[in-house]
């Protein structure tokens, strides 16, 4: 991925730098999570910049080819945190990231919960012992306690997920702000 090739805003070289900056931060961030480079640098870029982009300026931007664009671009529409804009009479396609970051990250949280924690869940209830064995075998009633175990972590998790992390990112806002208040004033304070 090439560097960006003109500043967002020539007027103002400080800007593009920072908008640089995280632009490259976000896209090494993605890339600990396993998300493709070329994904979190365009959902950087349209975040950050804060307006609809077509996929030519994109591309220009950030040195991506038009097919992986307009591939990434159709993903991040799939998964909620970009959308496809209509600008009046142009015909070009505009695209914009959320700006609301708790809602981003709400859609972020749901969209692995459904890819990740939902599989996951199903698997695991294939994981118990079948028949009798559990009431036979001291070992195979440890294993399907454990796993009784996981299914109830996973279970209490999953409720948690959908009943603070709705559409909106609101519940995910309230409680981090009450945990944020929880644990200010729970720790310990500095002595003098």
């Amino acid at each position: 991925m090439a560097e960006a090739s003109r500043p967002s805003d020539p007027a103002c070289p400080e800007l593009h730098d920072a908008r640089l900056r995280f632009i490259e931060a976000w896209t090494e961030m993605g890339g600990r999570w396993g998300v493709p480079r070329s994904m979190t640098a365009i959902h950087a870029l349209l975040f950050i910049e804060g307006k609809a982009m077509d996929a030519d300026e994109i591309m220009a931007r950030l040195g991506i080819s038009r097919g992986n664009v307009s591939m990434t671009l159709r993903t991040l529409v799939e998964w909620g945190i970009v959308r496809r804009v209509n600008q009046g009479a142009q015909r070009r396609d505009l695209y914009e990231a959320e700006q609301d970051v708790w809602t981003l990250f709400s859609t972020v949280v749901r969209a692995r919960k459904e890819r990740e924690i939902d599989p996951l869940a199903q698997v695991l209830q294939g994981c118990m012992t079948t028949g009798d064995a559990a009431a036979r075998d001291p070992q195979a009633r440890a294993h399907d306690d454990r796993i009784r175990s996981m299914i109830g972590f996973v279970d209490t998790f999953d409720g948690l997920l959908h009943h603070f992390v709705g559409p909106g990112g609101k519940g995910l806002h309230r409680v981090a702000s009450l945990l944020g208040r929880a644990t200010r004033r729970t720790a310990p304070r500095p002595s003098r």
